[in-house]
């Protein structure tokens, strides 16, 4: 080669070189163990910024990520999000200069995702489009709208007593082993042919891995999970995950309130929330409080449960619905995170342990049970009907009580005991047999119109199954009008009190037989 083609050559790489600098911040992990580390450095880290370990990425095959926590003068607390084996003392540590976002949309739906909103299902990687930063700040009083549709469970004691609406935060407390979740997957089975529709995500903190699996199987067998994002932080995962689960499903949510659509968010549940980031907090050094939690946790319930809203018209008129559940210890309603929650939500709906081990099931203690602002989207067919109903169960369970004591009592008092024993049984109700708002109307028909005072406790059951077949054959015309128009006429209340008396005459005369077929066979 000569030399002025070595000369050109050197002249044309020196035009086209760029001289970039890249500048990047790095830390140095000094301290790491049970989740959480500690690095050395990164000064312009913000907080909650996605922070990135080269090492522990190569070791895991896939980016891996940490979330800058505490922001301290010298150092910077990290939670892992993933294994914390992966990371070492003097791994290097970079800024991103991103927030945490999750994958969102229709994509999802189906799925069981962890807590990154990664696939967890074995049935592939999820296409999704759009993600969605975890921690948003939640709509203003001016972009939201009261509360005005009615949210239908398919529980009869829920829907006529303490009625919930979308846009609505619900507590659903008590203590374990009294049906909590029970009430949660039987709201979403019960989704399945509202109108408009509503999503479900429900949201797994800090459960075994076979409970999880068990409601994933269930909401499979009745056709709910279709149209239901499951989002699984289960007790083996690490305390960071747990604690960032429930702003993810959130944010999953959201996608679907701020496109004008509806969606009804399970926390199941933040006790076990509560105690994962007050783990965090604590390895962190983070001040401690009263029951060892630190001094934000209140702001760690409410800035996710003042997520759930109903948007206004302007804005597309969503919602996110918030069924947030909290486990009590003995029935301490008074403890910490309970007072907590309750402060935050609408409404709490409070299972008591006495009346499930009685057999009373959904066991709800209808007096300590409240719903402050889902009253205003019952339906007016169930409003008719159900408008006593609550004040009428209360009293009955004080006279209840009152009566073990009394000697002798009023004819009006035994009235009422005798109505709110069958009201009782009356409201009772299968696990996943959601009732629809028709068959619900007629059931508590029924039982506020007396036609059940006479009738022996425990034929109850069999007289509200019988009459509402009776009504679908005989009457599918009161059945297809409160379906539609939410409401009944007087026209169609004088027919709803014709086929009970028509259903009730047949009943009797069918318990008599019964009676007298019995005595033969005795004899």
């Amino acid at each position: 080669m000569r030399s002025e083609e070595l000369t050109s050559v050197l002249m044309h790489e020196l035009q086209r070189y760029e001289r970039k600098i890249e500048l990047v911040d790095v830390g140095y992990v000094i301290e790491v163990g049970d989740g959480i580390a500690r690095a050395y450095g990164l000064e312009g880290a913000m907080a909650g910024e996605l922070l990135l370990f080269p090492e522990a990425t190569k070791k895991l095959g896939r980016e891996f990520f940490g979330l800058a926590f505490s922001l301290e003068v010298d150092s910077v607390g990290i939670v892992l999000l993933g294994p914390d084996r992966l990371v070492s003392e003097g791994d290097e540590v970079r800024c991103t200069g991103r927030i945490l976002e999750v994958p969102v949309g229709m994509e999802l739906l189906g799925r069981v995702v962890n807590a990154l909103g990664q696939p967890i299902d074995d049935l592939g990687p999820i296409p999704y489009k759009q993600t969605r930063r975890v921690e948003l700040k939640a709509p203003g009083v001016v972009k939201r709208k009261p509360v005005c549709e009615p949210l239908m469970t398919g529980i009869k004691a829920i829907d006529s007593m303490i009625p919930i609406g979308r846009g609505q935060r619900e507590l659903i407390i008590g203590d374990r082993q009294t049906g909590k979740t029970a009430i949660a997957i039987d709201t979403i089975i019960n989704q399945k042919n509202a109108e408009p529709p509503v999503y479900c995500i429900y949201v797994a903190i800090g459960q075994k891995q076979s409970t999880v699996k068990q409601v994933v199987e269930t909401l499979k067998k009745y056709g709910a999970m279709e149209y239901t994002i499951v989002v699984s932080a289960p007790a083996s995962e690490p305390a960071p995950m747990q604690y960032i689960a429930a702003y993810s499903g959130c944010a999953m949510g959201e996608y679907f309130r701020d496109n004008g659509m509806h969606a009804l968010i399970v926390y199941d549940d933040l006790t076990k929330h509560a105690h994962a980031y007050r783990q965090v907090s604590l390895l962190l050094r983070r001040p401690a409080g009263r029951e060892a939690y630190p001094g934000d946790i209140f702001n760690l319930h409410s800035r996710l449960l003042e997520r759930a809203a109903k948007l206004n018209d302007e804005l597309g008129g969503g919602s996110l619905t918030a069924l947030p559940i909290v486990e009590t210890q003995l029935g301490d309603y008074s403890a910490y995170i309970p007072t907590n929650v309750i402060s935050i939500t609408d409404g709490q709906i409070y299972l008591e342990p006495d009346l499930f081990y009685a057999g009373i099931r959904p066991a709800i203690n209808v007096g300590l049970s409240v719903s402050r602002v889902g009253g205003a989207a019952r339906t007016s067919a169930m409003n008719k009907v159900a408008k006593q109903l609550k004040l009428d169960m209360a009293r009955y369970f004080e006279l209840q009580a009152f009566a073990q004591f009394a000697t002798e009592l009023d004819e009006a008092t035994r009235r009422e005991l005798i109505r709110g024993e069958r009201l009782v049984e009356l409201l009772k109700q299968e696990q996943y047999n959601p009732m629809s708002l028709s068959h619900q109307v007629l059931a508590i028909f029924i039982g506020i119109n007396g036609y059940l005072d006479d009738l022996p406790v425990e034929a109850v059951r069999e007289f509200e199954r019988g009459f509402l077949e009776f009504v679908n054959h005989r009457y599918p015309e009161i059945v297809h009008e409160i379906e539609k128009t939410k409401d009944f006429s007087e026209a169609t209340e004088k027919k709803m009190h014709k086929a009970a008396q028509e259903f009730k005459a047949a009943f009797v005369a069918r318990l008599e037989g019964r009676a007298e077929g019995e005595m033969s066979v005795a004899a």
